[in-house]
């Protein structure tokens, strides 16, 4: 049996992972990128208290030696059911089975300003961008004479509540205050805002209440400034703007509000669901479509009265479709019962800032906040990543970054002379 695998991330890795070693199974994993890399902690990256090379890990290496997994580099260009192929945009590809295991994408909700300007959050060149960006507008403002131009390049929106959003905003208030003061002694007595904002009534809107007030406070005692039911409508010529009208000016929107899936062409449009997601039975499969399969964000399970309106875009979703997949392709190759997928909830949590974090914990309902979440936060995490070299690379950063307060990674490095300062 030949199963390709068209992404390498939370679903893709372990379900390939879970495949490994089995006779007469071959598997094949397609990504874009060479590397897997940790979406949670792209945000550290972004904000330069981690390497990339901490949260990724090239898929060539990870899958060296080991004989039924294979890698291919390329990005999909088109399925042709009809044959069981794939197009590639650097060849085609058989298989006996498909998985879509592609992740969602940015979503901008139409507006094109914000899509052309905004900084996203959601890949690991995007952090890069996002750390150079800022770096870059840290200067620009040490060196700018005009106050009101100045306060532009320091002032800091970040659209999106959730776990994303919240990180982002509570290390920019840490940096403001154990870092821009020493460094940029020019900026000493200059006026920076951080705002985040979101379009809802609540921050961490799938975590309790008790985490979302916990964090809200949590923030404002940071020096964030946060704006609920505030809806972005535009962002043009340096400016935010809102539903009820009012604007801030700055050049850094951070855009983390949003994710939708991606759609294939040679993929019928009833095999869509909502949100785009790839419209699945119980078992993983793809409606309306043979040997067709999807998990993990680009997915939606219909028919689960738990989740009527899908299964949450979190990782443990993706993770727990990925093995429940494999289980299933193994039963189907010795003529086993197939077992329906049923999510098991392990909780939620998010980090603030140094010593700040809120765990929800679902059986027995337990709500944990501060020293003691943020230590759990920091253990799930660091034991989440892919690799014990990542591991360790991270427990070294954090530990020098909690003591020292510090980190000395916040490096411009230009892909090009055409990426200058100026």
């Amino acid at each position: 049996m030949k199963i390709v695998i068209i992404g390498g991330g939370f679903a893709g890795i372990n379900l390939a992972k879970e495949l490994l070693n089995q006779k007469d199974i071959e598997v094949i994993l397609v990504d874009k990128n060479n590397y897997n890399f940790f979406p949670p902690l792209i945000y550290q990256v972004g904000t330069a208290f981690l390497e990339p090379s901490s949260i990724s890990y090239p898929f060539r290496k990870f899958f060296a030696g080991k004989k039924n997994l294979q890698f291919r580099l390329g990005e999909l260009v088109e399925v042709v059911p009809a044959e069981n192929k794939i197009i590639l945009n650097n060849g085609e590809l058989n298989y006996d089975k498909l998985v879509f295991a592609t992740g969602a994408e940015t979503n901008y909700f139409g507006m094109e300003n914000v899509k052309k300007n905004a900084i996203p959050m959601k890949t690991l060149s995007d952090a890069i961008v996002m750390r150079n960006t800022l770096l870059k507008n840290l200067e620009k403002a040490a060196i700018c004479k005009d106050i009101r131009k100045r306060r532009e390049y320091l002032t800091i929106v970040v659209a999106g509540g959730g776990p994303t959003g919240v990180e982002v905003s509570g290390m920019f208030a840490e940096m403001r205050k154990s870092i821009l003061i020493k460094e940029y002694p020019e900026l000493a007595t200059s006026a920076s805002n951080i705002y985040l904002v979101d379009g809802g009534d609540a921050l961490l809107s799938p975590m309790s209440k008790a985490s979302q007030e916990d964090t809200l406070e949590a923030l404002q005692k940071m020096g964030v400034i946060v704006k609920l039911n505030a809806r972005v409508t535009d962002y043009i010529d340096n400016t935010v703007h809102f539903a009820d009208g009012e604007t801030i000016v700055t050049k850094n929107l951070i855009w983390a509000a949003g994710v939708s899936a991606k759609v294939f062409a040679g993929i019928p449009t009833e095999s869509y669901g909502r949100g785009r997601r790839l419209a699945t039975d119980a078992y993983s499969k793809v409606n309306g479509m043979e040997n067709v399969y999807a998990i993990g964000d680009t997915a939606i399970l219909e028919g689960d009265p738990k989740f009527p309106g899908g299964h949450p875009q979190v990782a443990q979703v993706a993770i727990q479709q990925a093995l429940n997949l494999a289980k299933n392709f193994k039963a189907a190759k010795q003529n086993k019962e197939l077992r329906p997928f049923e999510y098991k909830d392990k909780g939620s949590m998010a980090i603030i800032g140094k010593n700040k974090a809120v765990v929800d914990l679902p059986k027995p309902e337990w709500h944990f906040k501060g020293f003691f979440a943020w230590f759990i936060w920091l253990f799930v995490h660091l034991f989440s990543l892919i690799t014990y070299r990542n591991r360790f690379q991270t427990f070294y950063n954090w530990t020098v970054a909690y003591f020292a307060k510090d980190q000395s990674l916040r490096m411009i490095i230009r892909p090009d002379k055409k990426n200058n300062i100026t």
